[in-house]
């Protein structure tokens, strides 16, 4: 095994909780972050670092195989909007897509682009070449959710039964590739994540239902992939909770990050949210 390991960067925290984890246990860590995306000072937690386009896998490989690693993770979000902005002409051009990329949306993704349909095809083209995806937690298992009461603040009567209802719900609603999140108050689904992402989907909780104490449960779907995309919680999340009325946040032991995970209970504390990780 290399000593050098690998990250493909996008956006938030995520990335640099990887890159401590790396180090932690004694890993080199080589980092591709992605242009406009992942955030200037994780340079300085990386012993080497480059950059390339979200659409150019091509240099991904060249620059991982020149460096020698040979195991990578992909962690932080990529913004479309980002990816879009029309101002910069230049960025532009030197993001469009790589003729590797090119050819694999066109040979293998026309039919079929779920970002489950994506991650397999990267992956699979990393390793041809060498260059394998690893589960994006490898690194960071003090930042994942554990069974049961997570903070001091301890989940009442109602919002257990609210988990009790919604989680089999939850795993039916990810099994058809809706989304990773649903929000319950008194055996009543509220709202249902889709492409809006959790954070609005929370704020529609909070406008659908005036009365506080609601439940916002959140894992990933069966047979997610966990070499990316791994679904989240963090310290605006609580708080995009806490205005919206909720009362405890109910996430999947091992298959929900917590980031910064002592940051984010501290913070469910100070809002009076119960944060629990239930078993799948």
């Amino acid at each position: 095994m290399s000593a050098r390991v690998g990250i493909i960067a996008g956006q938030g925290t995520l990335p640099f909780l990887v890159a401590r984890g790396m180090r932690a246990q004694g890993r080199e860590v080589f980092c591709v972050g992605l242009r406009g995306q992942y955030e200037p000072a994780l340079r300085a937690e990386c012993g080497a670092f480059r950059e390339a386009g979200v659409l150019q896998l091509g240099r991904w490989i060249r620059l991982f195989r020149r460096a020698g690693v040979t195991e990578v993770t992909m962690v932080g979000r990529v913004s479309k909007k980002r990816m879009h902005d029309p101002w910069l002409v230049v960025r532009a051009l030197r993001d469009l897509p790589d003729w590797r990329t090119a050819n694999l949306w066109f040979r293998k993704l026309r039919h079929d682009r779920r970002s489950a349909t994506l991650l397999r095809t990267v992956a699979d083209d990393l390793a041809m070449e060498g260059v394998v995806l690893i589960d994006s937690t490898r690194y960071i298992p003090d930042h994942l959710a554990t069974e049961g009461p997570m903070g001091r603040v301890q989940p009442d009567a109602r919002a257990l039964a609210d988990i009790a209802f919604g989680w089999p719900l939850l795993a039916k609603v990810g099994g058809l590739d809706i989304g990773q999140a649903i929000s319950v108050r008194e055996r009543d689904v509220i709202a249902v994540e889709a492409v809006e992402g959790t954070d609005a989907m929370i704020r529609r909780s909070g406008e659908l239902c005036r009365a506080r104490g609601w439940t916002l449960l959140k894992t990933a779907r069966p047979g997610h992939d966990m070499r990316a995309d791994v679904p989240t919680i963090g310290v605006q999340t609580i708080e995009n909770l806490r205005a919206a009325g909720a009362g405890c946040v109910a996430v999947g032991v091992g298959r929900v990050i917590l980031v910064d995970r002592p940051a984010v209970l501290a913070a469910a504390d100070r809002a009076g949210i119960a944060v629990v990780g239930v078993k799948d």
